[in-house]
């Protein structure tokens, strides 16, 4: 059987991120009462870290642990690549010691060209272009407490990167509509937007909002960004998620965020407490959902 990677919601079929997304709800229940199912049970993860990680990377230790494996991590200084190794020799290497390798890396280009010289799967845990794993934990979560999402609306407001263009993905997996609000110039790339009709581009956050099911941001400056910080404070000031805001929305909306998340920026100092927020139920639920992938991957 050739293998699988995962680093685009577009390498799955919608059956098969469905079925990841149940397989994750399934893996939650037997995590809660205490199940002890190991099916990875002698397997190893190889973790490439070159960006920091907190969520992503407990969800993969963790998930691991409790599916038998085992898992590596490793930044930067921990490998050769460091020192100058050709990403493609790095992924012979590891391709024969582990089963599996996550990568974390600003450059989109170098997950690919891991994954195309590597023998076992790889899995995309965020890029500059792209944060797949992101969105089976947001689908698994709004599907846990609102039913299927195919149909529904997701206003997604702020910096039009690598969150953003994964949310376009998924409306096209999913098939919600999506409406997204970001400041002329930080809007998302106009290839992924043309790979869909049901994005829309509106002009303020309070457009996108109106009457959605979902509404979902994510910092002002991602990693890569951080010197652009202090201007994109002023450039992203008016599309700040507040209660006003969420009000604006369907009564029995919910509001996502990746996080971190920096209180008084994207997020006002007490949305993520509203009752509407589902932040920490979407944190935890990184943790199934990799699971599920991972499992999926190791057959």
């Amino acid at each position: 059987m050739a293998k699988r990677d995962f680093l685009s919601l577009l390498d799955f079929a919608p059956e098969e991120l469905n079925q990841l997304i149940e397989r994750a709800g399934t893996l939650k229940q037997e995590f809660r009462s205490g199940g002890s199912e190991q099916p990875l049970k002698g397997r190893t993860a190889a973790m490439l870290f070159q960006l920091n990680s907190t969520r992503t990377r407990v969800a993969f230790e963790a998930g691991m642990s409790q599916l038998g494996g085992h898992a590596i991590t490793l930044n930067s200084e921990d490998t050769q690549m460091g020192r100058g190794e050709p990403i493609t020799d790095m992924a012979r290497v590891l391709s024969e010691m582990v089963d599996i390798v996550v990568v974390r890396t600003i450059k989109h280009a170098d997950v690919i060209e891991f994954a195309e010289a590597a023998s076992i799967p790889v899995i995309n845990a965020m890029t500059s272009l792209l944060h797949p794993c992101q969105l089976l934990a947001d689908v698994q979560t709004f599907e846990e407490l609102r039913g299927p999402i195919r149909g529904k609306t997701v206003a997604f407001i702020g910096d039009g990167y690598n969150m953003c263009h994964s949310y376009i993905n998924a409306s096209r997996q999913w098939g919600f509509n999506l409406r997204i609000a970001s400041p002329e110039g930080y809007r998302p790339d106009s290839q992924i937007l043309a790979s869909t009709n049901n994005v829309t581009l509106v002009d303020s956050p309070q457009e996108a909002v109106e009457n959605a099911d979902l509404l979902v941001t994510d910092v002002w400056a991602s990693m890569g960004h951080e010197a652009e910080e202090r201007d994109r404070r002023s450039t992203f000031a008016s599309y700040q998620i507040t209660e006003t805001l969420l009000d604006q929305a369907k009564k029995d909306a919910l509001f996502m965020h990746c996080l971190p998340a920096k209180r008084g920026e994207e997020v006002n100092e007490t949305v993520l407490d509203d009752p509407r927020s589902v932040v920490w139920q979407e944190a935890g639920n990184r943790l199934h959902s990799q699971k599920a992938l991972l499992e999926f991957l190791l057959g």
